[in-house]
């Protein structure tokens, strides 16, 4: 079949199998131009089809030589519909780890099930006796609890008091005025449930208890934690006190597994266009203008530059620098004060008139396009292709 994309509000509803693979080659292509990272043979990637996932993923395989077991949630091909992004993700990871006699396995499901927990540690047990690196790296909007039963679902609101402020919809090509109401201490609470760090701590029990956590393992959750003016939608937010929370579950994972020398950390990266960061109000505009600023400093960055960047300086290094919440910070580039004044200033005087001169929205666009495996330098999106593919 000919596949363009299909947008739908903030989502693209198909995907390109040649154009995700290009994506994911592009990728492995800047981790061997970066040479070997010293690290983990063994990895558990929790979320390992898109994004920071993603990224993680091959950095480990092709930067350190690991074998990876990868868990997604992620909806196959058929005949006359194309798979998600991360599924020809996934395929494509696959198929270049094989040729490079890397030992990769997927396995697709619900990764806050009890079920999910057990089926990878079977896998473990089967192929890699232990882990040395588990990543945290799941994005979902809501969550079922593997005891209760009880579904629990995120909420985007800020906390205490309403909120008004620019945004863009990218829908509409229209910037705009929006007003959110604050959450009640239900929406909190659910939200903290769905994505702060209570299912990374019942992964990391469940592993330990298996007996396949390495002495010494690393474990790592990604977060985003922003600057003034994001904050009262993502920091300051539901959002943020669930990420507040994978700083509690962070403190908890270091002083259960003190004696296997575990050592567990948050970190914290730039924003990008993800398909999450897609979905936040305010988060498209703020982007549009951060990209915007950043390439002209020289200092923008994607997932796998993060990635690695994160891996080789900060999370496998003996004694790495933290800040005071004892994170990693990957995010400097972005929230340093002069970048920061440098975007409030576009920030204030962006309007729909000018939003495109001031704003770099045709990187922003193009990126979400890639995301999907379309606008990929290339790629030939006239050609007849089957949106079959497998693992």
């Amino acid at each position: 079949m000919i596949i363009q994309p299909k947008i739908r509000g903030f989502i693209c509803t198909n995907a390109h199998p040649v154009g995700c693979a290009a994506n994911v080659a592009e990728q492995i292509a800047y981790v061997k131009q970066q040479g070997e990272v010293a690290g983990p043979k063994r990895v558990l990637i929790l979320g390992c089809s898109t994004g920071y996932g993603l990224a993680s993923r091959i950095v480990s395989a092709f930067g350190c030589g690991a074998d990876t077991l990868g868990v997604c949630f992620e909806k196959e091909p058929s005949e006359r519909k194309t798979a998600t992004a991360g599924w020809y993700n996934v395929a494509a990871f696959h198929q270049e780890a094989k040729a490079a006699g890397l030992y990769a396995r997927t396995l697709n499901g619900d990764a806050f099930s009890n079920e999910m927990k057990a089926d990878v540690i079977e896998a473990i047990k089967q192929d890699m006796g232990q882990v040395d690196l588990v990543i945290y790296s799941l994005a979902a909007p809501r969550r079922t609890d593997p005891v209760s039963g009880e579904v629990y679902k995120s909420t985007l609101k800020p906390v205490g008091k309403a909120y008004t402020t620019k945004t863009y919809d990218t829908d509409k090509d229209l910037v705009h005025e929006i007003s959110l109401e604050p959450a009640n201490e239900e929406e909190i609470f659910n939200t903290v449930k769905v994505m702060g760090g209570e299912d990374w701590e019942l992964w990391l029990q469940a592993l330990n208890d298996a007996g396949v956590l390495a002495e010494g393992c690393k474990t790592t959750a990604y977060t985003y934690i922003g600057k003034e003016l994001t904050w009262p939608i993502y920091g300051h937010a539901t959002i943020g006190k669930a990420k507040e929370d994978l700083d509690r579950a962070a403190a908890q994972i270091n002083q259960r597994y003190a004696d296997k020398k575990v050592q567990a950390y948050v970190s914290s990266l730039k924003a990008l266009v993800t398909q999450a960061s897609s979905a936040i109000p305010v988060m498209p505009l703020y982007i549009s203008l951060i990209y915007k600023v950043m390439k002209q400093e020289g200092t923008h960055e994607g997932c796998i530059e993060q990635i690695y960047g994160l891996f080789n300086d900060k999370l496998l290094a003996d004694a790495p620098e933290t800040d005071e919440a004892k994170r990693l910070r990957m995010d400097g580039k972005e929230t340093n004060d002069a970048t920061q004044a440098k975007i409030k200033a576009l920030w204030d005087q962006v309007t729909q008139d000018n939003f495109h001169e001031l704003s770099d929205y045709a990187g922003y666009h193009h990126e979400f396009l890639r995301l999907f495996g379309f606008d990929v330098a290339g790629v030939d999106y006239e050609a007849d292709v089957s949106p079959l593919a497998d693992w």
